[in-house]
């Protein structure tokens, strides 16, 4: 891989790196939000679940709509467009007006991940596909581990605005990165269609396995929404102390990450039974964690590692799955699989939500870890069914 090409692919991963921080610094900063626009935390949670729907409903269409346009100025748009919304956030005197922010910037987010894939891959050879897309996705792991803790840290020291004018700061460095970087990409000679969405949706086993994705993501989603207030409110910590702790939880979610891309090679679904059971152990498990504030460092590792462990394996088996099931379909897939993972925080934080305004904050945990076990139930049947279909080979080269 030359330098130039790995400095593309490093712009793709500066863009990464924004969209993932402006996707859940909110987290961080939700009881600062709720606190200065007057809303109730509960309210200020619908900024991450409404950041999910407009995601989950907004990417497929907006994929297809658009899947004709040249990619390389289609992602430069893409990031004006991001740039413009968390502008608009920064100066949002009201919820409506912040909300709609997210909503701008969440659609952007969806269709920027999905083109960008194919543009990362586009950019190498066939046997370093893979390697491209996964430089690429390095962009979301840095903002788990820096960019969500350091976007909490200048929320609580200027004002929650300043975390998102941050944010367009970095999205506009990447658009400018971008713009010289990336080469021109040749358009595909199948572009997405309606009729490819129609066909993965009208197939049982994709929407299991899309099932399974928005119950392991919402089973997350479910207590991670509204940790700010738990670690404050519940644990014990200060406020100045919540950027640190998302640190440590980010560090979790990484090395998790890691362990489940390798955990994801042969067949997927083999081994998501496993992250699932133990995601939903580690969430129940919060229930005793959490309140003890000498223990909440080994929660949140605990918590944090399994929390995104699923997301490599989702992903490589919801496009194995469309490869051999709806060849035609495939690209389309990808789209399709980002919505269900948003689709999950929308119904985690949604549940969470409910339970902080009608029971305790801490009964979050028991809800995620229902999720997280009908997940589990889900990748059985799905491995059961590749078993007696005989879909998979278990190796993969």
């Amino acid at each position: 891989m030359n330098s130039k090409i790995f400095i593309a692919l490093m712009s793709l991963a500066l863009s990464a790196f924004a969209i993932g921080t402006t996707e859940f610094v909110i987290v961080g900063i939700l009881q600062e939000v709720a606190t200065d626009l007057g809303i109730s935390v509960t309210q200020a949670g619908t900024l991450v679940s409404g950041y999910a729907v407009a995601l989950a409903i907004g990417t497929p269409i907006v994929v297809v709509l658009t899947g004709k346009l040249p990619k390389k100025g289609y992602l430069v748009f893409l990031m004006i467009v991001f740039t413009a919304g968390n502008a608009l956030a920064a100066v949002a005197s009201t919820y409506s007006i912040l909300l709609l922010s997210r909503v701008i910037t969440a659609v952007a987010h969806g269709v920027f991940f999905a083109v960008a894939a194919t543009v990362a891959a586009d950019m190498v050879p066939a046997n370093k596909k893979g390697t491209a897309i996964s430089i690429m996705f390095t962009g979301l792991t840095v903002a788990t581990i820096l960019g969500v803790p350091l976007g909490t840290y200048i929320g609580q020291e200027f004002g929650w605005r300043m975390s998102f004018a941050v944010v367009a700061v970095f999205g506009l460095i990447a658009l400018l990165v971008s713009l010289f970087a990336v080469e021109k990409v040749p358009r595909s000679m199948h572009s997405p269609s309606l009729r490819d969405v129609g066909s993965l949706i009208a197939n049982p086993r994709i929407i299991t396995a899309l099932l399974m994705t928005v119950l392991g993501f919402g089973g997350t989603f479910a207590l991670f929404t509204y940790i700010s207030p738990i670690l404050e409110g519940i644990s014990g910590y200060s406020t100045s102390s919540i950027s640190w702790l998302l640190l440590v939880y980010g560090v979790a979610v990484a090395i998790g990450n890691i362990i489940g891309g390798k955990l994801a090679n042969g067949h997927p679904v083999k081994t998501l039974r496993f992250v699932f059971l133990f995601q939903g152990i580690a969430l129940l498990l919060q229930i005793w964690l959490l309140p003890n504030k000498t223990l909440t460092i080994l929660s949140l590792i605990l918590m944090g590692f399994f929390a995104f462990m699923m997301s490599p394996g989702v992903q490589a088996y919801i496009l194995i799955l469309a490869e051999k099931l709806v060849p035609s379909a495939k690209d389309v897939a990808s789209a399709l699989n980002i919505s269900a993972f948003n689709i999950g925080i929308a119904a985690g934080s949604t549940l969470g939500g409910l339970a902080v305004d009608h029971l305790h904050m801490m009964d979050t945990a028991w809800i995620g870890a229902i999720m997280a076990g009908l997940a589990f139930l889900l990748a059985v049947i799905n491995y059961r069914m590749d078993k007696k279909q005989n879909l998979f080979v278990e190796e993969r080269g």
